[in-house]
């Protein structure tokens, strides 16, 4: 049944024939276009998709159409002032919350920015000054996994008080002037505007729907059978894809020896939610079949439903690869092991301590599911993905179909949040399978209840650990062993294997270590990458024990870690000398003045309350860390290509997609000053498989220090090129402009170069039409480790400390993080506002992963269920720029993608022992937890 129904647009009248019943949502960006009301979860969980209804804030999913007759609705689309039909809109086209937005760094990767944005004009419009609690409370609706939501606080309140002071961004840097500027996102304004291009936005033309019917089961055996009936009930319906339609190889996986995923399961299932077999067919006639029709046989089997299952004699294998499915084993040993083992007496030891931690599986919770679509273009296939890493999607594409990895073009969307979850394949196989077979572009979408069954998590882990140290506070040993659950198959289950042992100390100088790791397989979800593969598990061991040690010797807890902290020439555990950056000790040094107030805050506060009988204690925590640049112990090159054309302009091609981590706005700022012209005249082009090189994945902190390298040498070999033909050496300014090139020395004539006269060049875009090229590739110096895991795995590393004060209730178990003071060595600030961002994004998953955040199959498939942190979880955070600078980096920078995330939850875990007396060791830290720690000390 459809009617017509009429309201306004952004000021615009609409007339449409439609279901009533449908979403709000569905008709704005599927009739009208406006795709920047996003789609997160269709729940009314996660705010994406609110506009503005007669004035009030709405989540747009939860609205149907009839609703809307009459009334007024405004989006996103509706704050910037209307351009020049066909051009983009400029900054000062942006409505002041949309500068300020931009200004502040509030977007990163921009999916929950129009949700926020509408939220905060409702709240600007009736309150035009608000305080932080109004913002808060205005602003709480609406999730957001990437920012930690200060910078979209410190936006509102800008745009506050715009009208009298017009919101300022450093948005054109003179040349040499672009590292170290507070530069907006250079795709910042398509995030603020609502134009970015998602994998959900994009609706090709004659375009089928692909759906997979799931697992209910763990572990189970399955037929399929006939068909028949299913096509007579739904005529749409064109295919049902099974594993024999894969047309190269069912296996896919993330290391060579590594393919053990198939595309779709070939008679039993070893997860719920696995891939059994694809409907595909148009849309509308996707959602009148229920996979309950498909006729599936079950069997369900005993799963392994964790680590010890797996291990227990004569438990089923689940892959031949895997002997006692273990997967695989890490190992760093040094030093003297004869007094790392049980009951041996470590020589010279003043104090001991042992802990053990658990932790469960963490969801990524990015807001944006994963979508995308494919076409075939002759025999090629096309897919527009949110991704992580276009050129490994590419080469598994490849394998899937059986062709060559040349005649697979990945085109990275926008990127709503990846966090490690988008490293792996997501809709990629069963889009491109039936785009191949069918020859029509396919699209595919996840629910999020989809999302959190089928995508990877972050390894559950138990974790045993010990370690000695001398009366005056120095490490002697260190004893760690860590079991990580990575689930049914392998995805990045030998990268955190490998990872963990290298870390397991901390960043300290330990004589004798001796660290293991095994990856177990069960029958839970593919355990995969989440921001920092297994080391923010790590760190919570080795700050526990940093804290006893200090606590049984009497000394500072951030005393013991200064005096143990590695620092440049120190040896680590792997027998790496640190030749030059480890600001460790800068970082520590930079958090003394905030740890003596905040514990003499504290002390204050809680005699107060202990004379008012309040139940509540603050307490403050330390949590220290460092972490690896870059793949482990392997080769790890980034390519990029600088290229000016005839019109003067130069163009980035850089393959390093930005997910929402800044990494396109750093390598153009690189890029230009190591040319030398205004980073504003730099164009980009991103993540491209057909025109860009292979940069390398986004992930392992790697991008700002490996393709920061590769666009440093790109703008170096490329101003080598003017410099020679206009015959100039030494120091000279560049100038760009249409059809020209002027090289200008110091004192001298202007050299003006023709660019028209000059040939074309081959590039890795066939299409570029560059003159000149610059090619910049960087691989960092490793090493492979051997049987002990010794070696240089890792050109640099990141260090960061930070300081955690909390509030807990002692009677309910509830704790509020009050402020976290973080203080990063990042080598240098390329971009000090996107840096700060990546820290507060940070912390805010510390948060949710010390004290709420426990993926449970089958329970928690939803936003509701699954708690994030919201803006009101968010404490005040004070960051601290630690430029200790690297000489290999590019300006001395490194990284802080994952660092920023990995010392919250242990300083937050110590805050909440200084509180209360008491460790939590298994996490989340939820209230019951809390509470029963608590009341089993008090007897």
């Amino acid at each position: 049944m459809t009617a017509w129904i009429s309201f306004t647009v952004n000021g615009s009248a609409v007339d449409l024939e439609l279901d009533p019943m449908r979403r709000l949502s569905d008709v704005l960006r599927d009739d009208l276009g406006l795709i920047g009301t996003k789609i997160g979860c269709n729940a009314g969980d996660c705010g994406a998709c609110t506009v503005r209804l007669d004035g009030r804030q709405v989540c747009a999913c939860l609205v149907p159409a009839a609703q809307a007759a009459g009334a007024d609705v405004r989006t996103v689309e509706g704050l910037a002032r209307p351009g020049v039909v066909g051009s983009p809109l400029e900054f000062d086209d942006l409505a002041a919350l949309q500068q300020a937005f931009l200004a502040a760094g509030a977007a990163q990767c921009g999916i929950c920015t129009p949700g926020m944005l509408m939220a905060a004009d409702e709240l600007l419009e009736r309150s035009p000054v608000p305080a932080r609690p109004e913002i808060e409370d205005a602003l709480g609706g609406v999730l957001c996994r990437c920012t930690g939501y200060q910078k979209i606080v410190e936006a509102v309140v800008a745009a506050a008080v715009a009208a009298e002071a017009p919101v300022r961004a450093e948005r054109d840097p003179a040349a040499g002037g672009a590292v170290g500027a507070r530069l907006p996102k250079v795709d910042g304004i398509a995030r603020v505007s609502g134009t970015a291009v998602f994998g959900s936005d994009a609706r090709p033309d004659r375009m089928l729907a692909v759906r997979a019917v799931r697992s209910p089961h763990a572990r189970a055996r399955f037929t399929i059978g006939d068909l028949g009936p299913l096509f007579n009930r739904h005529p749409g319906l064109v295919r049902v894809l099974t594993a024999a339609d894969v047309p190269g190889q069912n296996r896919y996986g993330i290391y060579a020896t590594g393919k053990d995923q198939p595309v779709l399961a070939e008679g039993e299932v070893r997860h719920r939610g696995e891939a059994v077999c694809a409907l595909v067919a148009d849309e509308a006639v996707l959602e009148t079949i229920d996979d309950a029709e498909v006729p599936i046989h079950w069997e369900p089997l005993q799963p392994l439903a964790d680590m010890t299952a797996a291990r227990a004699e004569g438990a089923p294998r689940l892959h031949d690869h895997a002997p006692g499915n273990v997967l695989i084993s890490g190992r760093v040993a040094r030093g003297d092991l004869t007094q790392l083992t049980d009951g041996a007496a470590i020589a010279g030891a003043a104090a001991t301590a042992a802990v053990e931690i658990e932790t469960g599986f963490v969801e990524h919770a990015y807001i944006e599911p994963e979508a995308g679509y494919a076409r075939r273009i002759g025999e090629r296939i096309e897919l527009f993905v949110s991704t992580q890493t276009p050129y490994m999607d590419r080469d598994e594409v490849a394998l899937i179909l059986g062709i060559a990895p040349a005649d697979v073009r990945i085109v990275p969307s926008a990127c709503g949040g990846g966090f490690g979850g988008k490293l792996d394949l997501s809709v990629h196989p069963l889009i491109a399978t039936a785009a191949w077979l069918l020859d029509r572009p396919v699209r595919a979408v996840w629910s999020r209840p989809e999302s959190m069954a089928a995508s990877p998590k972050r390894h559950p882990a138990r974790i045993r650990a010990s370690a000695s140290a001398g009366a005056d506070g120095r490490l002697i040993g260190l004893r760690f062993h860590g079991d990580f659950d990575t689930g049914a198959y392998a995805s990045w289950g030998p990268t955190v294997a490998n990872r963990v042992p290298v870390h397991a100390m901390g960043p300290y100088a330990v004589p004798n270590v001796l660290a293991t790791s095994r990856a177990i397989h069960t029958n839970n979800p593919p355990a995969g990458a989440f921001r920092g593969f297994g080391v923010p598990q790590a760190a919570l061991a080795h700050e526990a024990l940093m804290d006893d040690l200090a606590t049984q010797l009497g000394i500072d807890l951030l005393e013991i870690r200064q005096r143990n902290a590695l620092r440049a020439g120190s040896i680590t555990a792997t027998g790496q000398i640190l030749h030059a950056s480890a600001g460790l000790p800068g970082c520590l040094d930079a958090l003394r003045p905030h740890w003596t107030r905040l514990r003499a805050d504290a002390a204050a506060w809680n005699a107060e309350a202990a004379g008012r009988r309040d139940p509540r204690r603050r307490g403050v925590g330390l949590g220290a860390m460092w972490y690896g640049i870059g793949n482990t112990s392997m080769t790890n090159p980034s390519t990029l290509e600088l290229g000016i054309g005839r019109d003067g302009v130069p163009t980035l091609y850089s393959g390093a997609v930005d997910i929402g981590q800044g990494a396109s706005t750093v390598m153009v700022q690189i890029a230009a000053d190591a040319l030398g012209v205004p980073a504003a005249t730099i164009q980009l082009v991103s993540g491209d498989t057909d025109r860009t090189a292979d940069a390398g994945k986004s992930s392992a902190s790697r991008q700002t220090f490996v393709s920061g390298n590769a666009a440093r040498l790109a703008g170096d070999d490329l101003r080598r090129q003017i410099l020679q033909l206009a015959e100039v050496a030494g120091e000279a300014t560049i100038e760009l402009g249409p059809g020209r090139a002027i090289v200008i020395e110091p004192n001298g004539a202007p050299v003006v170069i023709n660019l028209a006269e000059l040939p074309l060049v081959p590039a890795h875009d066939a299409a570029a039409a560059a003159v000149l090229v610059g090619r910049g590739f960087y691989d960092p110096k490793t090493t492979p480790l051997d049987a002990d895991g010794q070696g240089d795995p890792y050109e640099t590393y990141a260090f960061g400390a930070q300081i955690a004060m909390v509030e807990v209730d002692l009677e309910l178990g509830t704790t509020r993080v009050i402020q976290i003071v973080a203080a990063h060595d990042v080598g240098r600030a390329i971009n000090p506002t996107q840096v700060e961002g990546q820290i507060h994004g940070g912390i805010a998953q510390g948060i949710g992963f010390a004290l709420m955040e426990e993926y449970i199959p089958g329970r928690t498939e939803n936003l509701h269920d699954y708690l994030i942190p919201t803006i009101g979880d968010a404490p005040d955070i004070v960051c601290l720029l630690i430029e200790d600078e690297e000489p290999a980096g590019p300006y001395g920078a490194k990284g802080v993608g994952e660092p920023a995330l990995v010392p919250t939850a242990p300083a937050i875990l110590g805050a909440i022992r200084d509180a209360t007396g008491v460790r939590i060791t298994r996490l989340p830290a939820t209230p019951d937890r809390v509470r029963a720690a608590i009341r089993a000390q008090a007897g």
